[in-house]
């Protein structure tokens, strides 16, 4: 039932231009060109040299068409998942003005069903379909993830934090006119439902790039709040940008986006590769340093002792009370496998009971197991603090050699 409901939504949440405003067509040579529909000339920019037109194989079965411009001086390559109502040839123009003025290469694709793209449209069918843009990016450009900003455009979002969840290492994510979910766009609820189509509520928090939120205060198309909500919960948050007045599909024309937007891929450009691993430890929480590596961490006392855990079970506990004296520098394993609590405060190397040797002190022997016998006859002597042992004392104050029935010490 949620299937069908899922699929019922989805043909009124794409919406593909009819007819398709470009054609692919291969030239004598091999290489493919996109044609206009409206005449028989190739697209401007079509003879141009760094443009590559692309048919690629997504693992749904689709064959999807993208465009990759190369710029000779980019150091970094935008993935661009445009909006509804629009394909490749309506955006080409665009592509063209971002590679100039942000100094990138640009890849954009039309998603399975739009433009000279097979298949249907669908959520699945263009979570396939980024991937298998994202798989050519490294398989035949050599880009890695640390590379790529993803540009996510109004329903271009979905797709966009599909793959930024994914991907830990990447170098930042742009949403623009960004949606919380299909059915927020619609009723405006504040839950999710089963059939509901992108999800990006859930996915923004596991996306540990910078995000960089774009957003027209006068949208009435997907409100600002989408905008503001997502911003809010990422985990790496760039400064947003709300243009005042923007709608939903004019943020291109106010020069704060093109300002704002430059500035973010010359920060993300200068962001070195320790200022990424700072950050990518700060969003795992995990311990700097070289000790990272290792999987037992150490503990410092509150005697200042460095311990390493589990040396000692009761010094597991950085405010461990036994540990409070000195003598926690002799704190070893039990020697009896049947002790479950060993003794901090004793120096002895062996243990023959069934029972643990609790302490009852911080430095003396008074053990509520620990009595002292002669043959099978308590003798009632009990052990003392060892500050008053002496050399050679081995005997009780009751003149009878005692061996302890808990541990091999001599009694005091």
């Amino acid at each position: 039932m949620g299937c069908c409901i899922s699929q019922l939504a989805a043909k009124f949440a794409f919406f593909p231009p009819s007819p398709a405003t470009y054609q692919v067509k291969k030239r004598d040579d091999g290489k493919l060109v996109a044609v206009s529909t409206t005449s028989s000339l190739p697209l401007p920019y079509s003879d141009d040299g760094s443009l590559d037109v692309l048919l690629l194989d997504t693992k749904r079965g689709n064959k999807i068409v993208a465009f990759y411009l190369r710029n000779p001086y980019a150091r970094l390559t935008v993935l661009y998942s445009h909006g509804n109502a629009a394909d490749l040839g309506q955006l080409y123009d665009l592509f063209v003005q971002l590679k100039a003025n942000l100094g990138v290469n640009l890849i954009g694709y039309d998603y399975s069903g739009y433009g000279a793209s097979s298949g249907k449209p669908s959520e699945h069918n263009t979570y396939a379909d980024i991937e298998a843009v994202y798989e050519c990016l490294e398989t035949q450009y050599g880009v890695s993830q640390e590379d790529i900003i993803l540009y996510g455009q109004s329903v271009g979002s979905g797709p966009t934090l599909h793959l930024a969840a994914r991907l830990p290492r990447l170098r930042g994510v742009v949403l623009h006119s960004a949606i919380l979910s299909g059915l927020r766009v619609l009723c405006h609820v504040k839950f999710t439902l089963c059939f509901d189509i992108y999800r990006n509520i859930n996915k923004i928090r596991k996306v540990k790039s910078p995000v960089l939120v774009i957003h027209g205060t006068e949208d009435d198309v997907v409100s600002w709040l989408h905008g503001d909500g997502l911003w809010k919960m990422s985990r790496d948050p760039y400064e947003p940008l709300w243009i005042k007045g923007g709608g939903h599909c004019n943020l291109e024309l106010y020069p704060d986006y093109i300002r704002h937007l430059c500035r973010f891929v010359q920060d993300m450009e200068n962001m070195n590769t320790q200022i990424r691993l700072k950050k990518i430890r700060q969003t795992l929480r995990l311990p700097k340093g070289p000790k990272a590596t290792t999987a037992k961490s150490s503990l410092k006392c509150c005697c200042g002792i460095e311990l390493r855990w589990p040396n000692c079970l009761r010094c597991s506990a950085p405010s461990c009370l036994p540990c409070s004296k000195p003598s926690c520098s002799h704190c070893s394993k039990s020697k009896c496998l049947e002790c479950p609590t060993p003794s901090c405060c004793f120096k002895s190397a062996s243990c023959s009971c069934f029972k643990c040797l609790s302490c009852s002190c911080f430095s003396c022997l008074s053990c509520s197991c620990f009595k002292c016998f002669s043959g099978s006859q308590s003798q009632g002597c009990q052990p003392r603090c060892p500050s008053c042992l002496k050399p050679g004392v081995t005997k009780c104050s009751c003149g009878v050699r005692c061996s302890c029935w808990c541990i091999s010490l001599p009694c005091c």
